[in-house]
């Protein structure tokens, strides 16, 4: 299964998607959406790519962090995914969960390595239009 497993497009036929890849990876995408966090773990450990993207470059993680989900966004994070992997839109999981206000995801995103400074608006402009005085302190911003 590659990393875009939910792509397809082109002229040859090598290009388009077996409808089972579809099937499992629209699966696995909706379990990260859920937080099922077990069973999310359950196919990553069988081998689904932990950086896995859809048709708009959202990650695993980035579905898991944007509904709230931190013991998943830690799960994948602990099995490789980049926290800081920003969507098709420059979009990062952090500043997701910060527009979100998911302070358990922000704080399981930070523990992973994320960056408050990555991505388009980063986390630390996302806490700034909001006016989230207390994020732009735990990111080390003014």
């Amino acid at each position: 299964m590659s990393e875009h497993a939910a792509e397809g497009s082109g002229s040859g036929s090598q290009d388009v998607p077996d409808e089972d890849v579809i099937e499992l990876a629209t699966k696995i995408f909706d379990l990260a959406r859920q937080g099922e966090t077990e069973t999310l773990t359950a196919y990553l450990d069988a081998g689904v790519p932990a950086n896995l993207t859809n048709d708009r470059g959202d990650t695993l993680v980035m579905l898991a962090a944007y509904h709230g989900h931190a013991d998943a966004v830690s799960a994948l994070l602990a099995r490789g995914a980049e926290a800081d992997r920003a969507n098709d839109r420059g979009q990062t999981p952090l500043a997701g969960a910060v527009f979100k206000g998911e302070e358990a995801v922000i704080r399981a995103l930070l523990a992973g390595g994320a960056d408050p400074e990555a991505g388009t608006p980063s986390a630390v402009d996302t806490a700034r239009m909001f006016a989230k005085a207390d994020l732009l302190e735990l990111f080390g911003a003014k």
